[in-house]
């Protein structure tokens, strides 16, 4: 439950718009690329270059926007390659644990429920049984839904067991993430810098 919140929380993040996450998602599930969108940091850039040559790109008003649309682009450039990052380095191991290993455990785990009720049937019946020969049937069936029941109690432990693993392979996923945002982080200091040295001149 916790892999899947933290998996929808972080695309909220990196995909803001709900009907792009939506659309990304049914472009995964037919197996198809995602369209290649520009964020809005290039379409704010791709607006203000705009202005500025129709404002002049002579005039300091003109020129200032010119440049910081050049800017706006590149940090959205930068963006996406962050989004991407996160995608490769966070994102894609949730979903397959959540795919691949958590389905597996569900399954197995709906089955250890279904032979604990089973077991709880036989229960009841042995409770229930008046005459010997009911008593006796209802101990073989006894005997052999405790069997089931431990034999299914055996593999949903050791699966559960294995999430473990699964942990220390999402500590260094998210450590990867971690980077990549310090990165992009600092990436856009650095641009932004330049661009404020430049505009101060």
């Amino acid at each position: 439950m916790w892999t899947e919140k933290l998996l929808k929380n972080t695309e909220a993040v990196l995909t803001p718009n709900p009907g792009y996450r939506v659309e990304d998602f049914l472009f995964e599930k037919i197996e198809k690329k995602r369209p290649n969108r520009l964020t809005n940091l290039e379409y704010l850039g791709l607006d203000m270059m705009e202005a500025g040559n129709v404002f002049g790109s002579s005039s300091p008003y003109g020129s200032a926007l010119i440049k910081v649309g050049q800017i706006e682009q590149k940090l959205g450039t930068t963006e996406r390659e962050y989004i991407g990052a996160v995608n490769q380095s966070y994102i894609m191991p949730l979903r397959k644990f959540l795919d691949g290993e958590m389905k597996t455990i569900m399954k197995e785990r709906s089955i250890l429920e279904n032979k604990r009720i089973d077991l709880d049937s036989c229960k009841n019946k042995l409770r229930k049984a008046r005459s010997i020969q009911g008593q006796q049937a209802a101990e073989r069936e006894l005997r052999l839904a405790q069997a089931e029941f431990d034999r299914q109690a055996e593999i949903t432990r050791l699966l559960l067991e294995g999430i473990s693993s699964s942990h220390a392979s999402h500590l260094r996923c998210l450590h990867e993430m971690v980077q990549a945002q310090a990165n992009y982080h600092a990436q856009c200091h650095t641009i932004m810098q330049s661009l404020a040295t430049e505009l101060a001149k």
